[in-house]
């Protein structure tokens, strides 16, 4: 799964050797102040997957979903609830992807000695990672990338993206209780296992910078300052933190080591190699044909579920990219319409098919580790039966909004 961006950094790379897309040009952009700058992107996404990876490294996550199972006592109904409703709210503020790699592993255990059915919670955790992610700017690389490229800060995005998001995680809750109601009605016979924190001065400054970074950001365009740098300093910040505290204990930093190796570096060449093609694609004209096939009656409906479909085709991360360039096309006006469709189905798309998302590959990765088997079929059903309705639900609420 790791070598995923050698297939677009191959592409990339003819692309550049047959000239079709000029080395120069390409450079330009990454060295220019435009709101489409991919490095800055990247920084903000990477940056603020670090503020996450290292709350999981000592063991937030982990306490947290452990604390859920606890409150949930011997019934599969709460358990279910606390945990859609934990997932979802930790997913608003740090990553999915982060939230995914963390809880996934934990139900898979707890459900083994619990002797009960992993399968409606893994979905409800999946489903819930990728539907709350859309909320803030923050949550998921595609919002990131299309947002900021067309200007949407921090605030203007979560003023437009509250009400679609609330729309979608209720709708998915409904529908994901409705298709497991039954296989919740046995009682929990396991019991949750005793986890501390063995750190929690670590874990407290991890706390305050991710609560510091997100206030900024919240306020970013009034202090005029760019999300990506508000992001950076923060995550620079907080390792020169533990790096002091590691210090003054006399102790090796093995942890920010760690850290820093978990973190999504195979997304710069993979973004960057995107970036790419999308611009020879641009140059021969297919994004102006793509465009025009879409139309500019309905935005948020043609360009909602065709980005959807389209990331179920080439992930969600090359679709954005893609879809960024079609955009271009549209008056402003509609631009951004097509914009914020684009990311409720960058975020949904992720749990109609496997191939929607990373998340969806890293998911189904760790389920083969633990010997669970989650066949495409199965994947389907949960997206025919929940995605796309909570897609055509959140379209609805974005046209009302807009």
């Amino acid at each position: 799964m790791d070598s995923y961006w050698l297939i677009t950094l191959i592409g990339a790379v003819f692309l550049f050797l047959f000239k079709q897309v000029e080395w120069k040009g390409f450079v330009s952009v990454l060295l220019s102040d435009a709101a489409i700058n991919p490095l800055k992107i990247l920084i903000l996404f990477i940056s603020m997957t670090l503020l996450s990876i290292y709350l999981d490294h000592f063991g937030f996550f982990r306490y947290l979903a452990n604390a859920t199972l606890r409150r949930a006592n011997t019934s599969q109904t709460k358990l279910f609830l606390y945990l859609y409703l934990t997932v979802s709210v930790l997913t608003v503020f740090s990553s999915n992807d982060i939230i995914i790699l963390s809880f996934t592993p934990f139900i898979c255990f707890f459900a083994q000695n619990a002797k009960i059915n992993p399968m409606p919670y893994l979905a409800a955790e999946f489903v819930a990672a990728n539907t709350w992610s859309m909320a803030l700017i923050i949550g998921n690389p595609t919002n990131i990338y299309l947002a900021t490229a067309h200007g949407v800060n921090f605030l203007d995005y979560l003023k437009v993206m509250t009400l679609p998001t609330l729309a979608a995680g209720l709708i998915a809750f409904v529908l994901l209780y409705g298709l497991f109601r039954r296989q919740l009605q046995a009682p929990i016979s396991g019991k949750a296992e005793d986890i501390v924190i063995k750190d929690k001065m670590r874990l407290a400054i991890g706390l305050l910078h991710l609560g510091i970074c997100t206030l900024i950001l919240v306020f970013s365009s009034y202090l005029q300052v760019e999300m990506w740098k508000v992001a950076f300093f923060s995550a620079l910040s907080l390792f020169l933190c533990a790096s002091v505290v590691s210090a003054l204990r006399g102790e090796v930093a093995v942890g920010l080591t760690a850290c820093l190796r978990r973190a999504p570096w195979q997304l710069i060449p993979f973004v960057l190699s995107m970036f790419v093609l999308t611009i020879a694609l641009k140059d021969c004209g297919f994004t102006a044909l793509f465009a025009k096939i879409l139309g500019s009656d309905n935005p948020i409906l043609s360009y909602g579920l065709a980005s959807f479909f389209t990331a179920n085709v080439i992930n969600n991360i090359p679709m954005s990219v893609l879809f960024c360039s079609v955009m271009e096309n549209l008056p402003a006006l509609l631009q951004v319409k097509a914009m914020y469709a684009t990311v409720i189905a960058s975020n949904l798309g992720a749990f109609f098919s496997p191939i929607g998302a990373l998340a969806g590959i890293m998911w189904m990765s760790i389920l083969k580790d633990h010997d669970l088997s989650f066949s495409y079929a199965q994947f389907l059903k949960i997206g025919l039966t929940i995605a796309l309705p909570t897609l055509l639900v959140s379209l609805l609420v974005l046209q009302f909004i807009l």
